[in-house]
């Protein structure tokens, strides 16, 4: 495995705009420590610290973190599309398959790698929620501070199955603009099933099946933090509670888009004439 990654780290670090994108991936992410210390006067009347409103205090910070740095998921997917359209402009796959590397470890060696910047990038996200917490919040019991760590779990997930689905992509054009557009062509295909499930069946079945598809299952594994803020603040409003936890069944929809990803990808490099 660590030959796997060894072979594809060298080959990214080769590339400056692999590098400048990774660099921008992980530190994007960091801007939430910026948006923490943020204040903003209103007109001289009051200054309003984000850090103070009661958002960066453990556990919720787990939720509000990680929700906000998947967003900076792209970056590093365009790194992960760039890998396949270099290894086909440059032909370096047929140099590596020549020098003995087998089809199956080459697609390993992209997966090993998504898996490892995906580990990276959740390992960066909770030091620094951890940070922000530590100062901002004013809990200090460990059973709080990583009550929701579950987050990261969720993180991780998101992040490798995202990443897979563009290997896929990446597999099947060859070309990273077109693999990008295929995200786009996907979101409105989930759409539109909505659409004809909805019209077929009922709206509460249409969600339940676009609950199992590839982006939507992965949006799911952190829901949105915004309502859980008011009813922070405003416990006493039950009309706007909604479930935001982090379930079994949800991860386990994910991996298997990415088991699904991965094998796909592995058919089409197989039966694929280089």
């Amino acid at each position: 495995m660590l030959r796997l990654v060894n072979l594809e780290l060298q080959k990214l670090l080769l590339n400056r705009t692999s590098k400048i994108l990774i660099f921008i991936s992980f530190i994007l992410p960091f801007t939430v420590l910026i948006l923490s210390s943020i204040k903003i006067n209103f007109f001289g009347f009051f200054t309003l610290e984000l850090g103070e409103l009661g958002i960066f205090n453990f556990p919720i910070i787990w939720h509000i973190t990680t929700f906000f740095a998947s967003y900076f998921k792209l970056f590093f997917a365009i790194v992960v599309v760039s890998m396949i359209g270099n290894e086909y402009s440059n032909k370096t796959i047929k140099q590596n398959l020549i020098d003995g590397l087998s089809k199956k470890e080459f697609i390993l060696s992209k997966f090993y790698t998504i898996v490892l910047f995906s580990l990276f990038a959740t390992v960066l996200i909770g030091v620094a929620s951890f940070l922000i917490g530590l100062y901002y919040s004013s809990y200090t019991e460990a059973s709080i501070i990583f009550r929701e760590t579950e987050f990261l779990l969720a993180y991780f997930v998101k992040l490798v199955g995202f990443f897979s689905l563009c290997l896929f992509f990446g597999m099947l054009v060859k070309r990273s603009a077109f693999a990008l557009a295929f995200l786009f062509l996907l979101y409105i295909f989930e759409w539109i099933v909505f659409g004809v499930a909805t019209k077929t069946f009922n709206l509460e079945t249409a969600w339940k099946i676009k609950n199992f598809l590839p982006l939507e299952s992965m949006y799911n594994l952190i829901n949105q933090p915004f309502q859980r803020v008011v009813m922070t603040k405003y416990p006493e409003n039950i009309d706007i509670a909604y479930d935001y936890g982090v379930y079994w069944y949800e991860l386990l929809i994910v991996l298997g888009w990415t088991a699904i990803f991965i094998f796909l990808s592995y058919r089409l490099l197989k039966q694929r004439d280089l």
